[in-house]
C-alpha cells in the first residue's frame, strides 16, 4: 500500500529557510517521479517541482532559485530545501507520486511565512 508522509513544516519569518520530507512506502521508491504541490487558502493546488527517477528536477517559475528538491532513494524520502521563503508561500505543501492512472497524496504539511 502506497504511503506518503510529510513532515518539516512550520512558522518562519520572511527570509527564512525551511527543510520539508516526503517518506514514502509500499512501492519501489528509487523508480517513480516524485512531485511537490501546494495548496494556499481560497487557491487551487499548484505544481511546486518534481524530481524524476534519474534525479532531474523541474519548478515552478515561482520557486525557481529558491527551492531545490532532492531525493535520497537509500531512505525512500524526497526533500524540499525552502530558502528566501515570501509570505506567498504560505501554503499546504503535499507530496505526490503518480503510479499507472492512480494519483497517491500524503496528508500534507503547513507552511506559515510570516512575521
Amino acid at each position: 500500500q502506497v504511503q506518503l508522509v510529510e513532515s518539516g513544516g512550520g512558522l518562519v519569518q520572511p527570509g527564512g529557510s525551511l527543510r520539508l520530507s516526503c517518506a514514502a512506502s509500499g512501492f519501489t521508491f528509487s523508480n517513480y517521479r516524485m512531485t511537490w504541490y501546494r495548496q494556499a487558502p481560497g487557491k487551487e493546488r499548484e505544481l511546486v517541482g518534481f524530481i524524476t527517477s534519474g534525479g532531474i528536477t523541474n519548478y515552478a517559475d515561482s520557486v525557481k532559485g529558491r527551492f531545490t528538491i532532492s531525493r535520497d532513494n537509500a531512505k525512500n524520502t524526497m526533500y524540499l530545501q525552502m530558502n528566501s521563503l515570501k509570505p506567498e508561500d504560505t501554503a499546504v505543501y503535499y507530496c505526490n507520486t503518480r503510479q499507472y492512472i492512480t494519483d497517491y497524496w500524503g496528508q500534507g504539511t503547513q507552511v506559515t511565512v510570516s512575521s
